[in-house]
């Protein structure tokens, strides 16, 4: 059995992190420039002998909103050499978001799949950059002329949580 196919590239995210988020206050506005700033916690674990891993995002309530949970599962297909990642969140419960698909080629991950935006589908883009030990970047991108252009709606800067 070989390891080196792909099913570590998500090993530098496992344990405790703190995310700093930027998001988009109206991503479908293409005037918007308000971004809304929050703090989360994310902890990764693996699971499947190291097939896949999954997430827990929590964000504290604040006086803009109440606390929020989310929960990512990705699962690595070593024929295909690719990675599948779903979204469920305390934000539409009961609803396992589309898969995204996708691989890393020179440490930076991109993924693709669509979303459902007012009843309609639209293509996502995920993006993970920068991974070091004790930070990482991730970027959520929403193209609304099928792929031609895409506008980042979300971002995440993380760091290490030191009390993991």
């Amino acid at each position: 059995m070989t390891t080196d196919d792909g099913r570590r590239d998500f090993d530098f995210l496992l344990g405790r992190w703190r995310v700093a988020n930027r998001r988009l206050r109206d991503f479908q506005d293409p005037d918007c420039a308000d971004w809304v700033e929050f703090d989360a916690t994310l902890v990764t674990r693996p699971i499947l002998d190291g097939l896949g891993n999954v997430e827990s995002f929590s964000v504290p309530a604040s006086s803009e909103r109440p606390a929020f949970e989310g929960m990512t599962l990705r699962l690595f297909d070593p024929e295909r050499r690719l990675w599948r990642i779903w979204w469920a969140s305390s934000a539409l419960p009961g609803r396992l978001e589309p898969p995204m698909e996708g691989s890393f080629a020179d440490r930076h991950g991109r993924f693709h799949g669509r979303d459902e935006v007012e009843g309609g589908s639209i293509p996502v883009r995920f993006d993970w950059y920068d991974l070091t030990g004790t930070s990482a970047r991730w970027e959520q991108a929403y193209s609304f002329d099928d792929g031609a252009t895409w506008r980042t709606n979300w971002v995440w800067e993380l760091s290490r949580d030191a009390t993991r």
